[in-house]
């Protein structure tokens, strides 16, 4: 059974052997993270990490038995009880609701653990499946989200109320 679990050190080899296998699939939907990203991995990985520790963000990853990177989601920008919720799922695991139950388990945990009353996502026009994950997990759509937000594409933010998700503090 996969387990959410929190980013951690010692994640970072199957992190990167994660966005390393479903590059490409990622790149279909959303914007590539470029070549400089995996070059300087290490780097990056320490630098979440740290963000991590401030409070500002949580990491989470969605793990397969044998440890494998399922997905990855994350709460970032975390202030005055709200986050920004981003998430990718492995092309193996897509169209199977996956994303959509990890997304209601982190709902769960950002009100419970993280004090959060709100979360936000944006998603591109293009990316049904985005849409249909944050539909299911009770996001409304709220208005227009900045392209630049969304790698040049236009789109629209989703919100979700998490007063209403068992276990609110």
């Amino acid at each position: 059974m996969p387990e959410l679990t929190r980013l951690s050190a010692d994640h970072a080899p199957a992190v990167l052997a994660f966005e390393l296998t479903n590059r490409a699939y990622f790149a279909a939907s959303i914007s590539d993270r470029g070549d400089d990203y995996f070059a300087r991995f290490a780097d990056r990985h320490a630098a979440l990490l740290a963000e991590q520790e401030t409070g500002t963000c949580a990491f989470y990853l969605l793990l397969a038995d044998d440890g494998a990177v399922l997905g990855r989601f994350n709460l970032v920008d975390i202030a005055d009880h709200a986050a920004e919720l981003g998430y990718r799922v492995a092309q193996q695991a897509a169209g199977r609701g996956v994303a959509t139950a990890t997304v209601r388990r982190l709902c769960q945990v950002a009100a419970s653990r993280h004090g959060l009353r709100t979360l936000r996502a944006a998603t591109s026009h293009r990316n049904v499946a985005s849409q249909k994950v944050l539909t299911r997990a009770e996001f409304v759509p709220v208005g227009p989200a900045d392209p630049a937000h969304l790698g040049g594409k236009p789109g629209t933010w989703y919100e979700r109320d998490l007063r209403t998700v068992p276990g609110y503090r």
